[in-house]
């Protein structure tokens, strides 16, 4: 878990993880708990953001309510997405050329920044700075921007890809062609978590002087 839960929150976030859904009166049976206490848990779970509930209406009386794990509850439990990306990653390796993979992962990162088109289109680079803070945690990157001696640096705390990235390093290539194709100027990795950095950072080229080096 990324949180400390009460165990007997705990204990709802996995009944409704195996079942899918169920009202108060299901999982106070079958938690062996008071309607009073288990109304106060989901409570607790609904503003915590973890569970929702569902208004389901019978033919006479009130609406009766059944709860359902948010996608945040479900983030909780122990995920193999890494295995699979790991497995597909190799198989696509031993079918394509470097060059292949490297277009591949060009292509993600195009789509990715097609997906915040409006968010970035017409900014100034600080403004699309600030707005690829937003998208980087979208995608799992918790980042940051300085800004200091006439330098734009954006760093980039703990990698959501680092499983992956161990085993196929050119996923490393993914954040720096994002951060690219968002700003449309030239950015530079200074510093890798792989390479054994405590972070990874990147230097973004201001306009002023894109304009300064031309001819």
């Amino acid at each position: 878990m990324n949180v400390p839960i009460q165990d007997t929150r705990w204990d709802i976030l996995r009944h409704l993880r195996e079942r899918g859904q169920a009202s108060a009166q299901e999982l106070g049976k079958a938690l062996g708990m008071s309607p009073v206490s288990i109304h106060y848990h989901l409570n607790v779970l609904q503003r915590e953001g973890l569970v929702e509930p569902q208004p389901v209406r019978r033919s006479i009386g009130r609406p009766h309510y059944v709860y359902s794990l948010r996608e945040s509850a479900r983030e909780l439990f122990p995920q193999s997405y890494h295995r699979l990306a790991d497995r597909l990653l190799g198989d696509l390796k031993a079918r394509l050329s470097e060059q292949d993979i490297s277009d591949l992962f060009a292509r993600i990162a195009e789509e990715i920044t097609a997906e915040h088109a409006v968010a970035l289109e017409g900014k100034t680079l600080n403004q699309k700075l600030d707005a690829l803070v937003e998208l980087l945690g979208e995608e799992g990157f918790l980042a940051r921007v300085d800004r200091a001696g006439g330098q734009l640096r954006l760093t980039q705390y703990g990698c959501p890809y680092y499983y992956v990235v161990e085993r196929h390093p050119e996923v490393c290539e993914l954040d720096l062609n994002l951060i690219r194709a968002a700003l449309r100027t030239p950015v530079e990795r200074q510093g890798c978590v792989l390479n054994g950095d405590d972070v990874c950072t990147f230097v973004v080229q201001t306009e002023s002087k894109t304009t300064r080096e031309k001819p």
